[in-house]
């Protein structure tokens, strides 16, 4: 007696299915391993660096992800919508693997740089804003312009930080204190 087809058929979707489910649930364990291990790495400074909260919006320095798989991981790591600042010195960045995560978690995006075209290009269809900013004090006001409680600000430039500072540090430290100089001019 031959086998039906149809029943054939109907066993091959069911068996895909079930593969299908299974690897989404793997994506999905492997990003909640790599957000846990990232929340549970003490914080280190530049990296996934908690400032402080002003008016309901986290601010976070992350000044040393200066590539585009770090920038994914702290985009990854980060819960809420997000004003997203990026950019410095392009050194032939690819950000094509960003587009989605952006699309689906980036509100904003602040240019912080002199070579802010290719980040305007490639995510000017995937955000609401993209504005540019050339400076840590100018970038702060803009996002303190456009943030909305439960909002985080997250500096992540995917980039080198030559063009306008002397290093990741020096950029993230100005940012901090862009950060703070605004929480303390709002008392």
């Amino acid at each position: 007696m031959q086998e039906n087809p149809s029943n054939r058929e109907a066993l091959i979707r069911k068996e895909l299915a079930k593969k299908n489910d299974e690897y989404n649930n793997f994506l999905e364990l492997r990003n909640n391993i790599i957000r846990e291990s990232l929340n549970d790495i003490e914080s280190t400074e530049h990296r996934l660096e908690f400032i402080t909260e002003i008016n309901g919006v986290d601010y976070i320095n992350d000044s040393k992800a200066t590539t585009v798989d770090l920038a994914w991981y702290s985009l990854e790591s980060i819960d809420r919508p997000l004003i997203w600042i990026v950019g410095g010195v392009d050194d032939r960045n690819d950000y094509s693997m960003l587009k989605e995560i952006v699309r689906d978690k980036v509100k904003v995006i602040i240019c912080l740089g002199k070579e802010s075209r290719k980040v305007f290009k490639t995510f000017m269809s995937d955000v609401d804003l993209i504005v540019a900013a050339d400076s840590a004090e100018e970038v702060v006001r803009q996002s303190n312009s456009l943030a909305l409680k439960g909002d985080t600000v997250l500096l992540s430039p995917a980039c080198a930080s030559y063009d306008l500072f002397t290093s990741y540090e020096d950029r993230g430290n100005k940012f901090k204190d862009a950060v703070k100089n605004l929480k303390n001019s709002l008392k």
